[in-house]
C-alpha cells in the first residue's frame, strides 16, 4: 500500500509521539538531547523506508527539529554546507559536465569496446571502460545518463543479437554500480561515510586512501560481475560467435563525435581531469586538499578563454537536492554522536575480543548487502547504518574504519529490482532496445548478491589488513 503525502506526514507525526513516549527516561547515560536524536533519526529512517516523502525533504526535516530543539546549534546544521566533502562533490560535477559536454568520455568509451573481437572481450572491455567513468563522473545516476548513448550505439550495432544486447544492458548498471566504490567521489554515500567518521572517530580518509582500498575491490568486483553477467544471461553459442566492431558503425547511430583528431576542447578536459586526478592521488606529497584542487580544475575549466564549457552551465548540473540531502545526514551523524545517542545504543555490545572480526563485519556486510530491500536511496542506506556501524564497531573492538567502508562497498549492491537503484531502473526501460526483465534481475542477483558480499568481505579481512586498515 503507498501512502499519500498527507498520511505520510500523519503517520510521521504519530510516529514521533509514541517514539518520545516509549524511549525511557531513566537509562545510565540517556540524556534528554539523546532521547530527542534517537527519536529524530527513528522518525527519519521511518520515512525512508515507509513513504513517498522526498528524501531530501525527510533529511531537511530532521535536521531542522535537532537544531529547533537544542540537540545540534545553526552553525553546525548549516556549517556542514561548507565541508570540504560538499566542495568536493560540487567540482566533481562541474569537471564532470565538462567532460560530457566535450564528447570526450563517449569517445575513449567507444575507442575501447572497437577492440573487441569476441563477446567475452567485448563485455570486460565495456567493464573496464565505465570502471574508468568513476574518476570522471561523481554519482552512479550521472555515469549511468552518460553510458546510455554509448549503449543506443551498441545495441543499434548488435542488433541481430538481441540476447546479447539483453546482457550489456544488464552490464552497463552492475558495473556503474560496483565501480563506484573506486573513488571517494563514486556515489554521495561515500562522503557521508567520510562524514561520520571524521565527526565520530577524528580519523579523515582522503582521496589517495579511499583509492588505495576502493580501486582493487572496484576492479574484481565489477569483471567478476561481468562474467556472472555474461553466464547467466547468454547462450553458448551467443559467446562464441565473433563481433567486429568499428568506429563507423557506432558513428552511425549517435550524434556525438566519435572520429577524427581530437578537437581542442577535447585536449583541454583531458589534460585538466589528468591533472587533477594524479593531484588527488598524490595529496601525501603535495598536501593541497581534494577539495581545492578540485575546485582551482572547476575554474580552470569554466574560464572565458580556456574553458569549454559556461559555469551557469555547469553548476546546472549539480544535484543540489543530493548536496542538501548530505549536509542534513552530516548534522544528524553530528547529533547521535554528540548527544551520546549511539553510544547508548550499543551500550549493551559484548566488549574486546567478544565478537570475532569476522563474525561481526560478516553480519555488518550481511546487512548492508540486504538494506537495498528497504532502502532505496543509496545515500540514505548509508546514514542509517553508518552510524550506527562505526559505534558498534568501537564497542565491539573492531576497527570502524574497516567496518564503516565494509558496510559501504556491499551496499554498492542493490540490483534485486528495477526500483533498487536509478542506473538499473534507467536501464530496465530503454526504448528501441530490447532488455532485461525483472526475471532476470532476479536471477543475476541470486548468483552476484553472496558472491560481493563474500568479496567485500573477504577484502575486509585479507586485504586491506595489508594495506594498513586491519579489522
Amino acid at each position: 500500500m503507498t501512502l499519500t503525502n498527507r498520511q505520510a506526514v500523519t503517520l510521521c507525526v504519530a510516529l514521533s509521539v509514541c517514539g518520545l513516549l516509549l524511549v525511557p527516561t531513566n537509562f545510565p547515560g540517556l540524556s534528554g538531547d539523546a532521547r530527542l536524536t534517537l527519536v529524530v533519526f527513528a522518525l527519519a529512517t521511518c520515512a525512508w523506508i515507509g513513504t513517498p516523502l522526498d528524501d531530501t525533504y525527510v533529511a531537511l526535516g530532521a535536521g531542522l527539529a535537532l537544531t529547533a530543539t537544542g540537540v545540534v546549534s545553526a552553525d553546525t546544521l548549516f556549517g556542514t554546507l561548507g565541508d570540504p566533502t560538499v566542495w568536493l562533490l560540487i567540482c566533481a560535477f562541474v569537471l564532470a559536465a565538462a567532460v560530457a559536454s566535450s564528447g570526450l568520455a563517449a569517445r575513449a568509451a567507444v575507442f575501447l569496446v572497437t577492440g573487441a573481437r569476441t563477446v567475452r572481450q567485448l563485455v570486460h572491455l565495456t567493464t573496464a571502460a565505465l570502471v574508468v567513468t568513476a574518476f570522471a563522473i561523481p554519482a552512479t545516476s550521472g555515469r549511468a545518463a552518460l553510458a546510455l548513448p554509448v549503449f543506443l550505439a551498441l545495441a543499434r550495432a548488435l542488433s541481430g543479437r538481441p540476447r546479447l544486447v539483453v546482457a550489456l544492458a544488464l552490464l552497463f548498471p552492475t558495473v556503474i554500480l560496483l565501480s563506484a566504490v573506486a573513488t571517494l567521489i563514486g556515489a554521495g554515500a561515500h562522503l557521508i561515510t567520510v562524514s561520520v567518521l571524521w565527526e565520530t572517530t577524528g580519523e579523515r580518509i582522503g582521496f589517495h586512501e579511499w583509492l588505495l582500498l576502493g580501486l582493487p575491490l572496484a576492479v574484481v568486483s565489477s569483471h567478476l560481475a561481468a562474467e556472472v553477467v555474461l553466464l547467466t544471461t547468454t547462450r553458448r553459442a551467443d559467446r562464441r560467435g565473433p563481433v567486429e566492431l568499428a568506429v563507423e558503425d557506432i558513428q552511425r547511430h549517435t550524434e556525438q563525435r566519435l572520429t577524427g583528431s581530437l578537437s581542442q576542447a577535447e585536449v583541454r578536459c583531458a589534460g585538466l581531469l589528468a591533472s587533477v586526478v594524479v593531484l588527488w592521488c598524490s595529496e601525501p606529497l603535495h598536501g593541497v586538499p581534494p577539495a581545492l584542487v578540485a575546485l582551482i580544475g572547476a575554474v580552470v575549466i569554466t574560464a572565458p578563454a580556456l574553458g569549454t564549457i559556461r559555469l551557469k552551465d555547469a553548476l546546472g548540473t549539480v544535484p543540489w537536492s543530493l548536496l542538501l540531502f548530505m549536509a542534513a545526514t552530516m548534522a544528524m551523524g553530528v547529533a547521535l554522536s554528540d548527544s551520546g545517542a549511539a553510544g547508548w545504543l550499543t551500550s549493551g555490545l559484548p566488549g574486546d575480543a567478544a565478537v570475532p572480526a569476522w563474525l561481526f563485519l560478516g553480519v555488518v556486510v550481511a546487512v548492508s548487502t540486504a538494506a537495498h530491500l528497504v532502502l532505496q536511496s543509496r545515500s540514505a542506506r548509508s546514514s542509517v547504518l553508518v552510524p550506527l556501524v562505526v559505534a558498534s564497531a568501537a564497542a565491539c573492538g573492531v576497527d570502524p574504519v574497516a567496518a564503516a567502508l565494509a558496510s559501504t562497498a556491499a551496499a554498492g549492491f542493490c540490483h534485486t529490482l528495477p526500483a533498487s537503484a536509478k542506473p538499473v531502473a534507467l536501464f530496465a526501460d530503454v526504448p528501441d532496445a530490447p532488455t532485461y526483465t525483472p526475471r532476470d534481475l532476479l536471477r543475476l542477483s541470486a548468483v552476484l548478491a553472496p558472491l560481493t558480499a563474500g568479496l567485500v568481505l573477504l577484502f575486509a579481512l585479507a586485504v586491506w589488513p595489508l594495506l594498513g586498515v586491519a579489522p
